[in-house]
């Protein structure tokens, strides 16, 4: 077995000047993945970084990695191509919610139900930064950008949401200056076999300033840490608490003695998706209480994986593929 040497953040950073808007929450985001990197114990050779367009896509330019800047909403795709003919490599995917979710979220829903060897990180900050300030498919309703004057008529995706309606087998949230959680999530996401899907709210300074605000900062009110195998609470005080009542949803408490047995307690590891959904569904946006952290965390089994085993059954019952005589096969004819 090959060992990896010692590596530092230093290693991972290299030389390109970086181009955000000052301020940007995708600074934060960077320097915690860039942190992170030398736990994985993955030699530089073997992680790739892939992106879309968007600002969050210049993040390969800023890792001493592999990278590929690819096209518009297309990094699911050709990140699938790496992972499933290298599994040997780290892949990770740097979205946004305008290049993952808009253009790109057929790519994203199927990369996630195939449950590729992906690492995903889609940055939301609920608005299309680069090409300065339009709606996203995050933004709430009633939006008023530069694309919408009068605001938005449309109904926003809930990235967590839909990453759990793909059946995807590990989904999570941090915030950009959450530094000790993102880290913690984005390591996990890292480590797990199959389809990591992170999404990080980040601030977009420019053309959404503070979007998140009320999920920052200590004794921030709508801000539910999930913790498995802990009862879900959360306020300045821990005073609030969700519980499970009947008809099968989500109610916040304020959490008495006598209440406090009745909380719902999370389980990241249960195969059913149904509760993890449903603590997707507390809000609509960060303005009312807002779960972070690890939804769901479960094992399936990998496309890369399996579409190899598949190749290897095929060629030890039949020999090497021969291409020619595929193209020249039954299936093919002249035309006079």
């Amino acid at each position: 077995m090959t060992s990896v040497p010692l590596l530092t953040k230093k290693d991972f950073v290299t030389d390109q000047e970086v181009r955000w808007c000052p301020g940007c929450g995708d600074y934060a985001i960077l320097a915690n993945v860039q942190s992170l990197m030398p736990d994985l114990g993955v030699a530089r050779e073997n992680v790739v970084f892939v992106s879309g367009i968007g600002c969050s896509s210049r993040f390969p330019y800023y890792m001493n990695t592999y990278g590929f800047h690819s096209i518009h909403g297309r990094a699911p795709a050709i990140a699938t191509g790496i992972a499933a003919t290298r599994p040997d490599l780290k892949v990770f995917v740097i979205t946004g919610d305008g290049d993952g979710l808009s253009i790109g979220g057929n790519h994203l829903i199927h990369a996630l139900r195939r449950n590729e060897n992906l690492t995903i990180v889609l940055f939301n900050n609920q608005i299309y930064g680069l090409t300065k300030g339009q709606y996203s498919p995050t933004s709430e309703v009633g939006k008023v950008t530069k694309s919408t004057p009068f605001g938005s008529l449309d109904h926003p995706f809930n990235p967590v949401a839909l990453a759990l309606g793909a059946d995807a087998t590990f989904v999570a949230r941090s915030i950009d200056t959450e530094r000790a959680h993102l880290a913690s999530v984005l390591q996990q996401a890292a480590r797990h076999q199959g389809a990591a899907f992170v999404e990080v709210y980040q601030n977009c300074n420019i053309f959404n300033d503070g979007a998140f605000d009320a999920l920052k900062g200590e004794g921030a009110g709508n801000q539910i840490r999930l913790e498995h195998g802990q009862p879900i609470r959360f306020g300045p005080r821990l005073e609030k608490g969700i519980v499970l009542v009947e008809g099968a949803h989500l109610e916040v408490l304020d959490i008495t003695d006598a209440r406090e047995h009745h909380l719902l307690v999370h389980d990241a590891y249960r195969a059913d998706p149904s509760l993890a959904f449903m603590l997707t569904r507390l809000a609509l946006g960060p303005e009312g209480p807002t779960p972070i952290g690890v939804f769901r965390q479960v094992q399936r089994p990998v496309y890369g994986l399996e579409m190899q085993r598949q190749i290897d059954a095929a060629v030890e019952r039949r020999g090497p593929g021969d291409l020619a005589t595929l193209l020249q096969g039954a299936d093919t004819w002249e035309v006079p």
